[in-house]
């Protein structure tokens, strides 16, 4: 735990009682802080009351002695309207934070050099937060991973030199972050997401440029020039004099890293020199991967850890569950879990890193379904439909060879059996529902948990070295 000192003495409304909130509860308690906890859950009051915390609702008390509201970030700010408790507090003119900027004000405090590293962007930002964890502790640092990609920041230990934050941050807990500054910052990319929560989508650019506009003097702020918003945000930071690092996987750059024929590539003054190789890394296959794979090279090279120790750690990246796993191998058969693949666009990423796919699809269906998937459709040896969008995808798959197989469990049996009897020498069973999970299963984990365990008892599979 992280304790909070810097409200020590004083009162902190907190609210919103899941994970992050009870962790800023213990944190804001054990640096000496009064905490009055409450949520809009009755259920999660219980829980805080029974753990030794203050309860109230907020709505029937003074607000004169709280020196801040902490929120947790699934609770609106500003859109589509700024939840009570927000409006209580600017009333009575006290702040209004998260749990990640409380981190960034015991770090000032108390070790403002120890390595802090914050990544966000629209797409990736798990992947590549594990993946420069994993790049960190094989150069040997004493690794923190944390923030949006499961654990609370402020359940992690204190920062100390020697010792790394790779923090994943979304648009919601930038806007919590006031102070926000990283040694390292990333953004990946951004496309429209969090409209409802954000307005516009000037606005949501706006709030995830302020991770890389706040990185702390003699940082790096690396940024995916890829897309229009981040190559104005990288001018605007060369115009502030912060040092900013570009990255494309599109085109070659004058100054920045690249991706060129599966090498990163880093160029400066005229001169290029190649930094690692992907090639062959079954976990960072896809152009996706080869940005978020880029912008983690980058990272550890502005944190001096070497160009082998880099080459190392890339090829000894398990990958993250559900999000191109390789879970498996039978013979001439690779067996990938995607299930993370929810909607079109990102089931795009993993079609296009394959040549015979015998994909598994379905679930419960987003707008626009699977029709801007047809140019992958040649990559597909058969479909094997699952779910409520069964009858929709097999609608949209036309002449594409495909079975409505209704449930995984089928699907699993019949893609692994025609891809073994194909004889092709990279066949490919890919779960990449293009859907939600909710018709069958509760989230998208369980779905591929499923699949992993179906894959794993068939006769003859084999994990994946």
């Amino acid at each position: 735990m992280i304790p909070v000192t810097s409200f020590a003495g004083k009162t902190v409304a907190v609210f919103g009682l899941g994970g992050s909130g009870l962790a800023s509860c213990d944190a804001l308690k054990a640096g000496g802080a009064e905490v009055v906890a409450a949520d809009d859950n009755a259920e999660n009051v219980a829980k805080a009351a029974q753990a030794g915390f203050i309860t109230a609702d907020l709505r029937n008390v003074s607000w004169a002695n709280f020196a801040a509201l902490v929120l947790a970030p699934g609770v609106p700010l500003t859109h589509p309207v700024p939840h009570w408790s927000v409006l209580k507090a600017r009333e009575a003119g006290c702040e209004v934070i998260g749990d990640i900027e409380l981190f960034c004000r015991e770090r000032r405090r108390h070790a403002p050099d120890a390595p802090f590293v914050a990544i966000t962007g629209t797409n990736g930002k798990s992947t590549t937060t594990a993946l420069i964890a994993h790049l960190t502790r094989v150069a040997g640092y004493d690794t923190q991973m944390g923030g949006n990609i499961g654990t609370a920041i402020l359940s992690l230990e204190p920062p100390r030199m020697g010792r790394v934050h790779v923090i994943e941050m979304s648009s919601y807990q930038i806007d919590l972050t006031p102070s926000l500054d990283p040694s390292v910052g990333i953004l990946l990319n951004v496309s429209e997401d969090h409209i409802d929560r954000h307005g516009t989508i000037g606005h949501y650019a706006a709030v995830k440029e302020r991770l890389v506009a706040g990185v702390q003097a003699g940082g790096t702020a690396i940024v995916g020039v890829d897309d229009g918003y981040c190559r104005d945000i990288a001018d605007r930071l060369d115009r502030a004099g912060k040092n900013a690092v570009r990255i494309s996987v599109k085109n070659p750059l004058a100054s920045g890293i690249y991706v060129e024929h599966g090498t990163i590539v880093r160029a400066s003054g005229g001169a290029r020199s190649e930094v690692a190789a992907l090639g062959g890394i079954g976990s960072l296959r896809g152009l996706h991967n080869a940005q978020n794979a880029a912008c983690a090279a980058a990272a550890a090279l502005a944190m001096g850890i070497s160009q082998d120790v880099l080459q190392n750690g890339l090829r000894s990246f398990p990958g993250l569950a559900h999000r191109m796993e390789q879970v498996g191998r039978r013979g001439n058969v690779l067996f990938v879990n995607d299930s993370k693949g929810t909607n079109a666009d990102a089931t795009a990423h993993a079609l296009s890193s394959f040549a015979d796919i015998y994909w598994i699809a379905g679930g419960k269906p987003k707008a626009g379904g699977i029709t801007s998937l047809t140019g992958y459709f040649p990559r597909i040896r058969k479909a094997y439909l699952i779910g409520e969008a069964a009858q929709e995808f097999s609608g949209t798959l036309g002449q594409v060879p495909h079975e409505i197989s209704q449930t995984l469990d089928v699907a699993v049996e019949h893609a692994a059996r025609d891809a073994e009897a194909s004889g092709l020498t990279d066949a490919v069973v890919l779960l990449s529902p293009a859907c939600a999970s909710f018709d069958q299963y509760r989230n998208f984990e369980i779905r591929g948990a499923k699949f992993r365990e179906l894959v794993q008892a068939l006769p003859g599979v084999k994990p994946v070295v």
